[in-house]
């Protein structure tokens, strides 16, 4: 059984070394690829990664011709996994390796997916971890689909359900609840998330409130419902004041004109509208997009990465993955009896095994 490790990497050169030995320890024994994706890296990533590849036939990287972003990059990584079980994590040690073999013992029971759930984070922030808890709560309450809690990209997916995640090719991304969407069969696997082994994290509050509102649009009209509710609210507010101004004026001398009510619901209904109209207009600019159908992703440049055995859909490949000719020696020839053979997905990983 081949396994693969999806990684996506941006500006990583200082967690790669420190990444990949604990990987293969991890792994030891084992049939393995990994796969990794340089994002649009700008620092000496490339240069590592590239080193890495030449060295090793079981390290394949595709690199993007910018910066597509980390769920384009995980989909780029499960559309060249060979492996029958395939893992996505991150290079920063967040997601330790070391929990690969507990991932795999549940995959062989007949899980589908495998699902590392957070019941402590080290190195985050109170306020990450109270909105981190809201967020998921707040989207499994609106959405149709049922989100597990605390679990990030850090999954183990069997064959069948890599392929079911291919055929899901929306431009705005949402990985977490895509899998929710498909329902299959999962397991959940607690562990401690440690602190980053190096480097600075790749995912500011701005980026992570992007990433929250994508979860948010991509699996509920919530926004959309919430708009009409609460101008359903603001508009019975405005027609009892009327009928309390009308009041005033029929049946009462006490009515005095002035501009300070005036001015506090014109505030109100404006802001209510607005609120409305750019909820709209975002579903309307996201269903834009998807209708243009443009590539979720462009690959530049491959290294030790054979052409998927399945169509591609929005991908653009400027490489065409070539097999290349690796030199295998047996445990018992010397250097001269050396063969020439081709670096088919047996003969990549059986060097590791």
């Amino acid at each position: 059984m081949l396994f693969s490790v999806v990684v996506p990497v941006l500006n990583e050169a200082e967690t790669i070394p420190l990444f990949l030995p604990r990987l293969r320890a991890a792994l030891h024994g084992r049939l393995w690829e990994v796969i990794f994706v340089d994002d649009g890296s700008t620092d000496a990533t490339s240069e590592i990664l590239g080193e890495l590849a030449s060295n090793d036939p079981c390290v394949k990287v595709l690199r993007f011709t910018r910066n597509f972003g980390h769920q384009a990059a995980v989909t780029a990584g499960l559309d060249f996994a060979d492996g029958d079980a395939v893992v996505v994590m991150d290079v920063d040690l967040q997601d330790p390796p070391e929990l690969l073999p507990q991932m795999l013992a549940l995959y062989e029971q007949g899980y589908d997916v495998v699902s590392p759930q957070r019941i402590s984070r080290e190195s985050e922030t109170t306020f990450k971890r109270w909105t981190a808890a809201l967020f998921y709560r707040t989207l499994s309450r609106i959405s149709n689909h049922q989100l597990t809690q605390d679990v990030g990209d850090f999954r183990l997916f069997s064959h069948r359900a890599v392929n079911a995640i291919r055929s899901l090719r929306e431009e705005h991304r949402y990985m977490r609840g895509m899998i929710a969407w498909l329902g299959m069969k999962e397991a959940i696997l607690p562990f401690r998330r440690c602190a980053r082994s190096a480097g600075e994290t790749k995912y500011p509050l701005t980026k992570m409130l992007r990433f929250a509102w994508t979860g948010i649009s991509s699996f509920s009209a919530f926004p959309l419902r919430i708009s009409i509710a609460a101008g359903s609210l603001l508009g019975g507010a405005g027609f009892l004041y009327l009928v309390w101004v009308l009041y005033l004026a029929l049946c009462t001398k006490t009515l005095i004109p002035g501009w300070a009510s005036v001015v506090a619901m014109q505030c109100t209904f404006s802001g209510m509208l607005l609120l409305a109209l750019g909820a709209v207009g975002d579903y309307v600019a996201r269903t834009y997009e998807e209708t243009k159908g443009r590539p979720l992703y462009v690959v530049n440049e491959t290294c030790n990465v054979s052409p998927p055995q399945h169509g591609l859909t929005r991908a653009v490949l400027l490489e065409k993955p070539q097999p290349r000719k690796i030199v295998v020696i047996g445990a018992d020839e010397a250097p001269d009896q050396s063969i020439e053979a081709e670096t088919s997905l047996n003969s990549l990983t059986s060097l590791r095994a």
